[in-house]
Formats: structure tokens, C-alpha cells, sequence
């Protein structure tokens, strides 16, 4: 497998960072039931699952770079989304939920994609849909979310990490296989 479908592939696989991040969050943070949780555990999950974004883009993206971008969007987003959804867990809230925290997310991440990024507005507007999709996606295959986690399950993440690739490759110019890269070439596959 080469070229764009090996890059959408190895960035998909990247779901898994996601219940580990979640499990993460949750045991630094517990529930997401107050602002004080909200915050910390959207921040400590924002940092596991950029790592994993990072680890599974094959060296593409620079892992305390991106690591900590996610961390700085998901924070904060997370007690801006949960927040607005006044902490409830009905499939309607953690969408508005999801969307809210997209926003912030998506506007860190953006900033960071590199200078060659097309259009890297379009990551930054597309997040919000993503995010709520991957509540959405998770409520609905029965995952309890009344637990109140601090990011969206498996199904959910799958679906995320599928189809922000999509974006991704649409986004960002193809990189060479086995081409050293420097400081912004680390960042091509920033998202």
C-alpha cells in the first residue's frame, strides 16, 4: 500500500489513541461533571490523542508540537462544549457538545497546519461537524455515555479519524516516502 491511501490508512488506525486518551482524561480528571473536570481531563485527553495523531503519521508530524496544540484546543473546548450542554448526555447535548469543542479545537489545529496547507480554514470549519459527528456516531451505538467521558468512544473516534483523513489529504501537499523532513515538512500532517 502506497501514496495518499497509506497515509489515509496510518492516520484512521490513529482511532485507538482515543479510548486511551478517554481513560486517561477520566482518571486524572473523573467525570465531566464540573468545570474544574471539563478542563483537565479535555486537556489531558487533548494531549494523549495528539500524540496518537502524531505516532501514527509515521514520523509526519512533530509529536510535542502537535501533542500539546490538541491539548490547548480540546481543554478548553471541552468545558466550553460541556458547559453549553449544561452536562447532560442526551444524544441532542453531547452533539452541541461536540460542536462546541470542535470549534476551539478545530481553530488550534488549524493555526498549526503548515504554510503549504490549502485552505487551512476549511480544518478549523470542519471540526465542529467531525467532533459532534463522533458523539453522535458513539451515542448511538450504545456506549455509555452517561458516564460522562471525556471524549467520544471507539465507533465514534473510527468515524472521525476516517474521515478527518479525507480532509487531511485534501488539505495538505503529498510528502515523498522516504524523504528527510525538516521543521515544516514535520508539520504537513499536522490535523
Amino acid at each position: 500500500m502506497r501514496g495518499p491511501l497509506r497515509t489515509w490508512v496510518l492516520w484512521a488506525a490513529g482511532f485507538l489513541a482515543f479510548p486511551i486518551a478517554g481513560l486517561a482524561g477520566r482518571a486524572v480528571a473523573g467525570p465531566v461533571d464540573d468545570p474544574a473536570s471539563a478542563l483537565v481531563g479535555g486537556v489531558v485527553t487533548g494531549a494523549v490523542i495528539g500524540a496518537g495523531q502524531a505516532l501514527a503519521s509515521s514520523g509526519r508530524l512533530s509529536l510535542p508540537r502537535w501533542s500539546a496544540v490538541t491539548a490547548v484546543g480540546s481543554g478548553p473546548g471541552l468545558l466550553l462544549g460541556a458547559a453549553v450542554a449544561g452536562y447532560r448526555t442526551d444524544l441532542g447535548s453531547l452533539a452541541l457538545m461536540g460542536a462546541a469543542e470542535g470549534v476551539l479545537l478545530g481553530v488550534a489545529q488549524a493555526c498549526a497546519l503548515p504554510r503549504t496547507a490549502r485552505a487551512p480554514w476549511l480544518w478549523a470549519a470542519v471540526m465542529p461537524a467531525l467532533w459532534a459527528a463522533g458523539w453522535t456516531v458513539t451515542t448511538l451505538a450504545g456506549v455509555g455515555v452517561d458516564a460522562r467521558f471525556t471524549v467520544f468512544g471507539a465507533t465514534g473516534a473510527l468515524t472521525f479519524s476516517a474521515l478527518s483523513g479525507v480532509l487531511l489529504l485534501r488539505l495538505l501537499p503529498a510528502t515523498a516516502p522516504g524523504r528527510t523532513t525538516g521543521p515544516d515538512s514535520l508539520r504537513e500532517v499536522d490535523a
